[in-house]
């Protein structure tokens, strides 16, 4: 059964899953990795391109050893969380990443990536099954109600295309809301930061009140406020979702000259 303390729907439909697969553009001398396979229907799927490698990380016990017995040499099982190990496998590079994401833990998976160094160089694409509306924030451009932290994070480092919205009736257990499929593929220049810590920060201190106006945060953040907003034609009565992605790299940029 299911264990909804992981999070745990499993996808059950062969249309949904064979265009999941589809996605992915597998070839024969790729290396793929699924995160959380469940009992391996979506594994299952992904064999039949017949992978060079294929590895798979499922946290629950129980169904990672039946992923072995089901599957035996044909596939890697490593039996941790996705979290404690995402950066220690010695994957042959560039990999393609599949995973129909735990809901509860979606977004730390999602960021835990991107906050990889040179993704490009280690990661060809991710193909997520998201809850849409996960999926839409991460989609969302400014000037609308969903932009914020996520929509910033994954936009610095991927190109983003949503394939697909998936009913809740192709799940079992059927959750309350819809999913969504998304690509993710690495961007191939990318803003150098010393650290992505401090565009979480900034992100966080605009979109912690994102009714207010953008003059409390960026006064909280920098003693010459005003000459800043001046300088990247910043208005300072309009809101943090009205700022774009662009100018919030580039006020992470003078914000990382301030702090060490």
């Amino acid at each position: 059964m299911p264990k909804k303390s992981l999070g745990q729907n499993f996808l059950r439909d062969n249309k949904i899953l064979n265009n999941i697969v589809e996605s992915g553009d597998i070839l024969n001398n790729d290396t793929i990795l699924e995160i959380g396979p469940g009992t391996g229907n979506l594994t299952e799927v992904i064999l039949k391109k017949n992978p060079k490698r294929f590895i798979v990380i499922e946290k629950d016990k129980n169904l990672a050893n039946l992923l072995k017995k089901k599957f035996n040499s044909k596939i890697e099982v490593i039996n941790k969380d996705i979290l404690d190990c995402y950066d220690k496998i010695n994957f042959d590079m560039p990999i393609k990443v599949f995973g129909n994401l735990p809901y509860n833990i979606s977004t730390k998976i999602l960021t835990s990536f991107i906050k990889i160094e040179n993704l490009k160089s280690k990661f060809e694409k991710f193909v997520f099954v998201f809850q849409k509306e996960v999926a839409d924030r991460i989609l969302a451009e400014e000037n609308t109600k969903n932009f914020g932290r996520l929509s910033i994070l994954t936009s610095w480092k991927t190109n983003k295309v949503k394939v697909m919205d998936i009913d809740p009736k192709y799940f079992f257990p059927k959750p309350k809301v819809w999913s969504s499929l998304l690509i993710l593929t690495p961007r191939l220049k990318v803003e150098k930061f010393k650290n992505v810590k401090n565009l979480e920060h900034l992100t966080n201190i605009f979109f912690n009140q994102r009714r207010k106006m953008i003059k409390k945060p960026l006064k909280q953040l920098f003693k010459n406020y005003e000459k800043i907003a001046q300088d990247l034609d910043l208005d300072l009565n309009t809101r943090p979702q009205n700022i774009t992605n662009k100018k919030y790299l580039e006020l992470c940029k003078l914000y990382e000259n301030l702090v060490k």
